[in-house]
């Protein structure tokens, strides 16, 4: 039994098992995915305004009054980004304004951008300003004063207030991060007819250290009230602001939520129960009454969904759950390695109307991924579609005049091929993702070999490498769209699961299967062949001969394919190496047959297309078109603008192959680079499966490394009769 995780709760608050009963289509994951009424039309990287040795973030965005320029945050930057929109699927990089600061926030004003700057000395010495920037000059027209260290900003419909959260945050290598941390923060009121600021005091509400309000976020409805979330506190205010008063505050309450993962173990499994603080961040009025948070957590907290408060009764009307956990899993994006603190981890909230149907958009910074709700009953939000993003998505706003949703993310990691990046959303526009997606709560990632299953005209096969433990098959209906993980299997060796890291896999016409296993080179573990009965229990397992075992690197076998099972000449397995030998000639891998009834290897050399500066290239998958004639995949290692080389190539078996290291010729059959970049999004640089299934078309599919130091994107390609 998995072990139960009860956090701290405070007295008095509503549980989830409290609330109103919520319809299961309204509460849960869908049954199924697919696309939805929004599509991916441009991602722009951060540092495309400057150049790519810029450590640039994109954390906050705002799109201007006249729908023409997306403002952003950057932080490490000390400098706003400017993005030109006017054609918003051709964003243009439109320069920077360099502050004397970290800007936290940005809002849009008529003319203007309002961008609150933290420009404090220490953590007990805050101190920040809100500049009014001319949006087409570029030029800072305004600077007030705000005494203390500000987070968000908002503003008001009526154009008449301006909000904003002066959070004063806390040191967190200071008692592991607890408060009270003294100066507190407050709300700043600017009346934009004036440009005055008040200050309205918010020590004394929240049970959890009243003396030290750390407000987070604010947001402003149509009757000039501003709801400010105190995540540390734990607790909401709701501020009438022509007079600075609260009129309403209350405990966020917590949340218990069943069938999650609270585990960190290489294992998708929903079967635990966290009771947890819901610690809000983004909050988002949905109309005059109700508004929504985005249940981040932080030290104590963290209840892995989003909320929608009664600013009247101070109680949710709704609990999103295990809703967004399941629905990453469902759709390959849920970080397990975060399963023991906040899963996907809700980060903000946002709101607007398309079509005529008002949406909400919560972004789940861990999960890489924003979702899509009707909130047409705003106690009751329907779930509609899920959008993917670049990794850490922070920011999200709403421009319906244009049709877009812009999403910000914030995490930029260089050496991982990934970059903070402003994302744009169109409502209307074709959407190809999900284009796999699991039932039943199948968690899967890293799906990195893929085979057809013999006498099944839909159905493949893939295998889960070293990011999962136990290994795992999983089986894929092809017949629908998406594309549907409907069974897996656990391997097992001895009678006990066992993880391997299994990078191909090739189903055997008689039943069972090889999984070609990748080593960590001659000092580490093997290379390894491994024949599956069909119930996935480990028959065998063949390593390398001496000499080469003692060559190969840690880029080892990467592809299986199994030929002649039944025919004269006996089974035969063959694997793909992904790069060279040691000893052998630069640019050319090894093509291995290992013939089953004589247990000997014999070996080709694969031409590489030559790599990209600072790049490698290597195979990455091996498919069999016929007993003489093989597919590969050749491809980099490098994502997004980087990415250069993903092919497939086709070569056949030279005549008499059997002895010495013929060179074979490859032949191009198609560039997958242009498919890989038609979702508009960050280029995928792992295709590690291939496959011709039963019905005579070939698909593809990549690996998403299981959403660690990646987007976790996977991409089910469809390449119809290729091979």
């Amino acid at each position: 039994m998995k072990r139960k995780h009860i956090g701290p709760l405070a007295a008095g608050v509503l549980v989830a098992s409290m609330l109103p009963s919520v319809p299961a289509s309204a509460h849960g994951a869908p049954s199924h995915g697919g696309p939805g009424p929004f599509g991916r039309i441009a991602t722009v990287p951060a540092y495309l305004n400057g150049d790519a040795s810029d450590e640039a973030a994109a954390e906050i965005a705002a799109v201007s009054s006249d729908g023409r320029t997306v403002i952003y945050t950057d932080s490490p930057g000390e400098r706003l980004g400017f993005i030109d929109i006017t054609d918003s699927s051709r964003p243009k990089p439109a320069g920077v304004l360099e502050l004397a600061g970290e800007p936290t926030s940005v809002a849009a004003f008529g003319r203007y951008a309002l961008a609150a700057v933290n420009t404090r000395e220490s953590f007990t010495d805050p101190s920040g300003q809100l500049l009014v920037v001319d949006v087409k000059s570029r030029k800072v027209v305004r600077t007030i004063e705000l005494g203390g260290q500000p987070d968000s900003v908002a503003v008001a419909p009526s154009g008449r207030y301006v909000a904003i959260a002066i959070e004063n945050e806390r040191d967190e290598d200071v008692d592991d991060g607890a408060i009270p941390q003294l100066p507190a923060g407050w709300l700043s009121v600017v009346d934009t007819r004036t440009w005055s600021v008040s200050k309205v005091d918010l020590t004394g509400l929240a049970a959890v250290a009243p003396e030290d309000p750390e407000p987070e976020y604010v947001s402003i409805n149509r009757d000039d009230e501003a709801v400010v979330s105190l995540q540390e506190n734990n607790h909401l205010a709701v501020v009438r602001l022509r007079d600075g008063k609260v009129v309403k505050h209350f405990s966020a309450g917590a949340a218990t939520v069943s069938k999650v993962d609270a585990d960190d173990d290489g294992q998708i499994v929903l079967d635990d129960t966290v009771t947890a603080k819901r610690e809000p961040d983004g909050v988002a009025w949905l109309d005059g009454n109700l508004f929504a948070t985005a249940n981040e957590g932080d030290y104590e907290g963290g209840s892995r969904g989003f909320s929608v408060f009664d600013k009247r009764t101070g109680r949710p009307v709704f609990d999103s759950g295990n809703a967004l956990d399941r629905l990453a899993v469902q759709h390959g994006l849920y970080p397990d390695n975060r399963s023991d603190a906040k899963g996907v981890e809700p980060e903000n909230v946002a709101v607007g109307t398309f079509g005529g149907t008002p949406y909400l958009f919560v972004n789940a910074e861990r999960g890489n991924f924003v979702a899509v709700y009707d909130v047409r009953k705003p106690w009751a939000p329907r779930f509609v579609q899920l959008l993917p993003a670049v990794n850490g998505p922070e920011g999200v706003v709403t421009a319906p005049s244009r049709g877009l949703v812009v999403v910000s993310s914030e995490e930029d990691m260089p050496d991982e091929g990934i970059r903070a990046s402003v994302q744009l959303y169109k409502f209307g526009a074709k959407s190809d993702f999900p284009s796999i997606v699991s039932t039943r709560d199948i968690g899967w990632g890293a799906l990195s070999g893929l085979s057809a299953v013999p006498g099944k005209r839909d159905r493949l096969v893939s295998v889960t490498d070293s990011v999962y433990t136990p290994t795992r098959l999983l089986t894929i209906d092809t017949g629908d769209k998406p594309a549907r993980i409907v069974g897996d299997l656990t391997v097992t060796k001895g009678g006990a699961p066992v993880g391997y890291d299994a990078e191909g896999v090739a189903a055997r016409p008689g039943g069972g299967y090889w999984l070609g296993v990748e080593g960590t080179g001659p000092t580490g573990n093997p290379n390894l062949l491994v024949r599956l009965r069909p119930d996935g229990s480990v028959a065998e397992e063949v390593p390398f001969p001496a000499d080469v075992a003692a060559a190969v690197t840690s880029n080892g076998i990467e592809g299986v394919a199994v030929t002649g099972h039944g025919s004269r000449s006996g089974e035969q397995v063959w694997v793909a190496i992904q790069r060279e030998l040691t000893g052998d000639p630069k640019g050319l891998v090894r093509i291995g047959r290992y013939s089953v009834a004589t247990k000997t290897w014999a070996w080709l050399a694969y031409p590489l297309d030559a790599a990209p500066a600072g790049a490698w290239v290597g195979l990455s998958e091996l498919v069999a078109v016929d007993d003489d004639t093989f597919a590969v995949v050749e491809r980099d290692n490098q994502r997004g603008p980087a990415a250069k080389v993903k092919k497939v190539y086709t070569f056949k078996v030279p005549k008499g192959f059997g002895t010495g290291l013929p060179v074979v010729k490859k032949r191009l059959a198609v560039d997958l680079l242009p498919l890989l970049r038609a979702g508009n999004g960050w280029t995928q640089d792992k295709v590690e499966g291939l496959a011709i299934g039963g019905d005579g078309r070939t698909y593809a599919v990549t690996d998403n490394d299981g959403v660690d130091e990646s987007t976790g994107e996977t991409v089910f390609l469809r390449l119809g009769k290729l091979l």
